[in-house]
């Protein structure tokens, strides 16, 4: 009602995230600075060469989210192969919510991804988070972000 822009922390609190972007779009008044409603989304990206490479890569994200809702937050966790053997039942469900919106693959999987959240939630912006552990990875994804455009 303000007319000013919005963002949600889609990428570890996204079961609002459609409601709350509707809201947002519905009850939007022009402002001076914004005629149109503005809204940016977090999604998690996680890319790799390919998929069990970037699956592989995500398991410290996994990691960190699950420790955190133990009660033990720390540094990022290094990956680990299976991370099956890791959680309960009810940490993994937990952890999938909380991440659903999360593009992990090769880098045409992931532009595929981003296409497909764009196209449902409409974004004008992505803000992009992307916990990995393995300095030399993280900045690779950095150097070569998937070729996805907001039209």
């Amino acid at each position: 009602m303000l007319g000013l822009p919005f963002a949600f922390a889609s990428h570890f609190a996204p079961a609002d995230m459609m409601e709350a972007l509707q809201l947002y779009r519905s009850g939007f008044k022009p402002s001076k600075e914004f005629k149109r409603p503005y809204a940016m989304l977090g999604v998690n990206v996680i890319a790799a060469a390919t998929d069990a490479e970037a699956r592989r890569l995500f398991t410290s994200h996994q990691q960190a989210f699950t420790l955190l809702r133990r009660g033990m937050p720390g540094q990022i966790p290094p990956p680990i192969d299976d991370i099956e053997t890791y959680w309960s039942p009810a940490e993994k469900a937990m952890a999938s919510q909380s991440l659903a919106c999360s593009v992990v693959g090769s880098p045409a999987h992931v532009e595929q991804g981003l296409y497909e959240f764009i196209e449902v939630t409409k974004p004008d912006e992505l803000m992009i988070a992307g916990l990995i552990y393995d300095q030399a990875a993280r900045l690779h994804l950095t150097k070569s972000p998937p070729r996805c455009a907001i039209a």
